[in-house]
């Protein structure tokens, strides 16, 4: 009875709430809008709430819906463009479509307008004309489309601004002329985050537009590789960055306000040489909620400044691609910064020998672990991770477990199916397998051991010498299960996303199998959290 009144929209605010749940299940939207008008009402918001940024289906064809709420003479503008204006419909929806955007992100924006030029232009008979000036056109349609949102009353929750070129900063300027006309668009949002690469820009022309919005609570500069005078809550810092110049930073942020709002730090690809004064300004940091390491050098000199702090430091991600520091160091490091620890990695360069060791002390001091990667390993070293799972039990969340050439690896590659499935918590966000093995029977071991795992995203690399078809073993443990979301699965040369019917099949079961080229370039963006994986 209670199912039929929700169908029949005899209980909305209980409609609305189920319907919230799929909120990012875009094919499941879709089906609410069909269902009756109550549920197209409530569906259609979620829908077009970041419409830049949906993936699947690929389509691009929505910013027409935008355009149509263009004057008539912007549309005649767009038709000096080549752009046929028939192509808007008549502005009388049913829904006021601009209004409902909660999230945009200037680099979705710009690379969604480019493609829907160039379908555009593939469907077109004809020429689109201006081809010299196609900037020009595509830097109308993105001042079009935030004066129509800045119109329709949007009212945004996120907005992210990505400026890495001097491009870049043209569409900053054209968006932030109309945004301070009218900054009721901005001040009401919740997160308002600024991503810059000032050593390919030209800052000194956004520094007005900077100075202008400062005050916004909400705000969150992150400069990749390079500190500009504002008071920001994240500090990314890259390779660009020799000692020299992070010596001045360090001493710049020290005497400055910042120290009162710098709340994360990220050093990646740095080597630590010749830095002398960052224990004093982490002594100054009054509000500092985590540090992040990622692939960094020389770390042996840092640590010992660390070590004169005298306040918690507060190591949160420890990513290790070609070298450990000195094991003693480490052991210290770790006593120090043990309790905060959540991310860990060990690149495949790094010897076994210093993996072993670096392992028990993980597992001695570090109870809080949630991604942990090992690329490369023996058998000494995957018993050592087995302890670590076990340790930190449910706390676990992303898991990646590569395979290196050695002569052992087969073997290897064994023990880690035969135990791994047993030791899972119950719910993984992310697991990765790179491995090689004897045979399928190998592989459908950890498919029954695991089969209490839900996992969010599986990707699996499987090199194989012989055995029955494996993929009868993913249909009949993961499939059937529906134990995972997202799937990405290869063996030897064969990547499960190009077999098109085998991908319908899964789909039935609503798992989404992705493709391993594409998620293994793009695997950080979900892998890793979200502070961890700044500037990838």
């Amino acid at each position: 009875m209670t199912c039929s009144k929700i169908f029949s929209g005899d209980l909305p605010e209980l409609t609305n709430e189920i319907i919230q749940y799929f909120q990012n299940d875009i094919s499941s939207l879709y089906s609410c809008i069909l269902v009756n008008r109550l549920w197209c009402h409530l569906a259609i918001p979620l829908l077009w709430e970041d419409t830049f940024s949906i993936e699947e289906p690929k389509n691009y064809h929505f910013i027409e819906i935008y355009l149509q709420y263009l004057e008539e003479n912007d549309k005649e503008k767009l038709q000096d463009y080549g752009i046929n204006k028939n192509l808007f419909p008549l502005n009388n929806t049913l829904f006021n479509y601009p209004g409902f955007i909660k999230h945009l992100n200037t680099w979705d924006i710009i690379s969604t307008i480019k493609m829907w030029v160039t379908a555009i232009r593939n469907l077109s008979t004809g020429e689109i004309r201006n081809q010299s000036n196609q900037s020009d056109l595509l830097k109308f349609i993105y001042k079009s489309l935030f004066k129509i949102f800045i119109e329709r009353e949007t009212n945004l929750n996120t907005f992210d601004i990505f400026i890495f070129s001097n491009d870049d900063c043209d569409y900053f300027n054209i968006a932030f002329k109309l945004i301070l006309q009218n900054q009721s668009f901005i001040h009401n949002i919740k997160i308002l985050n600024f991503s810059i690469y000032p050593l390919c820009i030209n800052i000194i022309t956004i520094i007005p537009y900077l100075k202008s919005i400062n005050t916004i609570p909400s705000l969150n500069y992150d400069f990749y590789g390079y500190c500009y005078d504002h008071n920001f809550n994240k500090i990314y810092l890259s390779q660009s960055f020799n000692s020299q110049n992070l010596n001045y930073l360090f001493t710049s942020i020290k005497n400055s306000n910042i120290s009162n709002t710098l709340k994360i730090i990220t050093f990646r690809n740095i080597s630590f040489n010749n830095i002398s004064v960052f224990n004093e300004l982490y002594e100054q940091l009054n509000v500092l909620e985590s540090i992040h390491i990622i692939d960094c050098n020389s770390l042996n000199p840092f640590i010992k400044q660390i070590l004169n702090i005298t306040k918690p430091f507060k190591l949160k991600t420890l990513f290790m691609k070609k070298e450990l520091p000195n094991i003693d160091l480490l052991q210290l490091l770790l006593q120090k910064s043990g309790n905060y620890l959540e991310n860990v990695s060990f690149g495949s360069l790094i010897k076994n020998e210093s993996k072993r060791q670096s392992l028990e002390l993980i597992i001695r001091y570090c109870m809080k672990i949630k991604v942990f990667e090992l690329f490369g390993f023996d058998n000494q070293n995957i018993y050592l991770l087995f302890n670590l799972i076990e340790n930190i039990g449910q706390n676990l969340d992303h898991l990646s477990i590569h395979h290196s050439s050695n002569s052992n690896i087969e073997n290897s590659s064994l023990i880690v199916l035969q135990n791994l499935g047993q030791i899972l918590p119950f719910k993984l966000e992310y697991l990765d397998l790179n491995l090689m093995i004897e045979n399928t029977s190998d592989f459908e071991i950890f498919l029954k051991n695991s089969q209490n795992t839900f996992i969010n995203r599986l990707c699996i690399k499987i090199m194989i010498r012989e055995g029955d078809d494996i993929l009868l073993y993913v249909k009949e443990y993961i499939m059937k299960k529906k134990r995972v979301k997202y799937l990405v699965f290869k063996v030897n040369n064969n990547d499960l996303f190009s077999l098109k019917d085998e991908v319908k099949e899964f789909e039935l079961y609503n798992i989404k199998v992705q493709s391993y080229y594409s998620s293994t370039s793009s695997s950080l963006l979900f892998k890793r959290p979200d502070n961890v994986k700044t500037g990838l």
